[in-house]
């Protein structure tokens, strides 16, 4: 399926929506809400065609499947991973356009692996998987504001709705699983998860997971509540299915309606498939023991099990990292909240020889201030900064056992290698087998991409 100038046809309005109301179709497919769009909504755009059947990419990749984890709130990149032992010239000093004074980590960085990969004390899993990371230092944005920010990092735009990264992804492969959303938002923002003006069958499925979460709980209206059973519901579906054919016959063609009942047969599929996917307790004791505990490290573990069911992406919510103030504490119990569990997620991703085709990323909107406000204390923390922070990829053929780019003495200014934000959604897009500026939908008139009129391919990170 070509993505290049896609164009929009209007499509007729649905003769049948009573009709589909009424049926007795309730296995969770009627009040899909949060697991897929209204695709018939008055204003929503039809595509052309609407499916998620999977798709080869128009160029050579090794990444099929994506786990984004944001660590929203924006990480310390001089905490974490972007190591300034020359910040101690300056201790306690101020400097010009910075308030307060400057405040060297005061957390210990090793060289870890092959690669010397420098890593801060706070991660001593990650540091065993240090020779799988490529850690970006040179991450930079115009937009120190939270919303905005992260705005900017999921759909390519501080301000105008558009897609999320998702469901561009989904928008361009398809998926792979018929039984499971193809798109699955484990907890954050409605725009981390947003379609915008795509098709709302490219939307990401919200799926409210926790560790212990009753599995008929965790995808919205997913429990059958008429009690029907799996023969009357197919009875319902196989009805609504002849009198989809009779109406294409006598009246015109509807890929609304095509793709609400499309809807209605995932739905039906899903009462078995996601309950079993989104139950970790099927894992061993070994593997749940490696993630460890906590929510954090439930979500990460489900994320596995996702993508190997063939689920395409799969966005993790992994925020609390705004820390301007006591920042020596909070930051190390963040810290340890995803050490353990993304450090296991990249074992396990290995060991079951999916690592090279899943590309898991972490990162937040920006970064922090080499200053601290006021005197150094115990109360001491970061302020916004965008003009230099950091992210970690692995797997999906990046060069793992490296860094890339390079911030000034204080981590302030990038001056090697600088990747932007738009930079970054270009090369995910390369690594999935796509050229970004082809990747397109048109809408209003234009053909709209999820890097803008910008983004270049950091090509040095490509394994």
């Amino acid at each position: 399926m070509s993505h290049e100038n896609c164009s929009n046809r209007l499509a007729a309005p649905l003769t049948r929506k009573e009709f589909l109301k009424l049926t007795g179709m309730s296995m969770g497919a009627l009040a899909l809400g949060t697991l897929l769009t209204d695709v018939f909504a008055a204003d929503a755009p039809a595509a052309m065609p609407l499916n998620l059947l999977p798709r080869v990419p128009p160029l050579p990749a090794k990444a099929k499947h994506v786990i984004h984890i944001f660590a929203g709130g924006a990480p310390s990149h001089l905490d974490t991973f972007d190591f300034k032992p020359s910040m101690d010239r300056f201790r306690d000093q101020t400097v010009g356009g910075l308030s307060g004074v400057i405040w060297p980590s005061p957390f210990k960085f090793e060289a870890c692996g092959k690669g010397g990969v420098q890593i801060s004390e706070l991660f001593p899993h990650l540091r065993n998987v240090a020779d799988d990371l490529c850690v970006i230092r040179s991450m930079n944005s115009e937009i120190p504001a939270h919303g905005p920010a992260s705005k900017l990092l999921h759909t390519g735009s501080a301000i105008l709705t558009k897609p999320c990264l998702g469901s561009w992804v989904l928008y361009g492969l398809g998926t792979e699983s018929q039984n499971l959303p193809g798109f699955v938002s484990l907890g954050g923002t409605p725009e981390a998860r947003q379609a915008a003006f795509l098709p709302g069958i490219y939307q990401g499925s919200q799926a409210n997971f926790r560790a212990g979460a009753p599995m008929n709980r965790v995808l919205p209206n997913l429990t059958n509540e008429f009690k029907s059973t799996p023969d009357e519901q197919r009875a319902q579906l196989d009805f609504a299915a002849t009198l989809d054919a009779q109406h294409q016959k006598t009246v015109q063609g509807d890929e609304q309606l095509e793709a609400r009942i499309g809807s209605f047969e995932l739905a039906f599929r899903m009462q078995t498939a996601a309950t079993d996917a989104f139950d970790i307790t099927k894992e061993s004791e070994a593997t749940r023991t490696a993630y460890g505990t906590g929510d954090l490290a439930a979500r990460l573990l489900c994320a596995r099990r996702l993508v190997e069911r063939g689920v395409r992406f799969v966005q993790i919510d992994a925020g609390g990292w705004d820390h301007h103030n006591n920042l020596t504490d909070n930051i190390r119990k963040t810290a340890t909240s995803i050490d353990q569990p993304a450090a296991a997620l990249i074992n396990d991703l290995k060991a079951r020889g999916m690592l090279d085709e899943t590309l898991v990323i972490w990162g937040g909107e920006f970064g922090r201030t080499p200053n601290t406000p006021g005197r150094v204390s115990e109360a001491s923390g970061r302020d916004h900064w965008s003009n230099a922070f950091c992210c970690w990829m692995a797997g999906g053929g990046v060069r793992g056992g490296m860094m890339h780019g390079e911030t000034d003495d204080l981590g302030r200014e990038v001056v090697k290698e600088p990747v932007h934000i738009h930079d970054l959604h270009a090369t995910i897009l390369r690594l999935l087998g796509f050229d970004h500026t082809k990747l397109t939908y048109r809408y209003n008139g234009r053909d709209f991409r999820l890097t803008d009129n910008y983004g270049k391919i950091v090509n040095q990170i490509i394994a």
